[in-house]
């Protein structure tokens, strides 16, 4: 890699995880003067603590907005052809700054929403099939962590495996490892809660909180992606 180019790779993933690191539920919050995320509940501003903060409308807003911005992380980086390396290694950074963000002193979410928009742009279907297997988990267990969780371990396993099977480019391996990895770290105090029967169910009062809440970060979508017909070494 030449220097130019590696001087443009370094910028994409720093504006991947600035873009990762937009606050998206303080700011639709504050616009409709609806209470700070972070002042209840888990102290998170992913989908779940957005729904218990906001309700559902304003917490599905938000879960949009969150979730493009790993599509764009993606999408910035294909636009001026870096390749799907940076492309990747963009959408991954975007999913770090949602959870760590610069504009948060290094809070934020739970990665979920923008690692399945980064997905979704490199394989739809696959998103779109993660979407209901999210929705299920939930409703069966009552439990967002338990469907954030299920989800991007299922769309890292379909997607490494699409990428065998289909030839699409090699580096969506890391991405499938990547953003599975990401996704469970910053569930990790999520995990020890389950382990320890402690975790708070959907629409069960949270500590300190109104009632209502789901206990996981983010449970806006799964983290998975998708699709189906590949171009150029990679899926469309």
């Amino acid at each position: 890699m030449e220097i130019p180019e590696l001087v443009r790779a370094i910028l994409l993933v720093v504006a991947g995880y600035l873009i990762g690191g937009i606050p998206w539920s303080i700011i639709v919050a504050r616009l409709t003067g609806r209470t700070d995320p972070r002042t209840i509940g888990s102290g998170r501003t992913g989908g779940a603590n957005a729904m218990r903060a906001m309700g559902p409308r304003l917490a599905l807003l938000s879960g949009i907005l969150d979730l493009l911005k790993g599509t764009a992380a993606v999408l910035l980086a294909r636009w001026l052809g870096a390749g799907t390396g940076v492309e990747v290694v963009a959408g991954l950074a975007a999913i770090v700054g949602h959870s760590r963000s610069p504009f948060l002193g290094l809070g934020g979410g739970r990665g979920v929403a923008p690692a399945f928009g980064g997905l979704l742009a490199f394989a739809p279907l696959i998103a779109l099939l993660i979407v209901p297997l999210f929705v299920v988990v939930i409703a069966v267990t009552r439990y967002s962590s338990v469907g954030s969780l299920t989800a991007s371990a299922v769309a890292g396993i379909l997607l490494a495996a699409a990428t065998a099977t289909q030839g699409w480019d090699p580096w969506l391996y890391l991405y499938a490892a990547g953003g599975t990895l990401l996704v469970w770290l910053f569930h990790t105090d999520n995990i020890q809660r389950l382990l320890a029967g402690t975790e708070r169910k959907i629409r069960t009062p949270a500590e300190g909180g109104p009632a209502g809440g789901a206990a996981s970060g983010d449970g806006s979508s799964g983290g998975g992606a998708a699709d189906g017909s590949s171009r150029a070494g990679r899926p469309a």
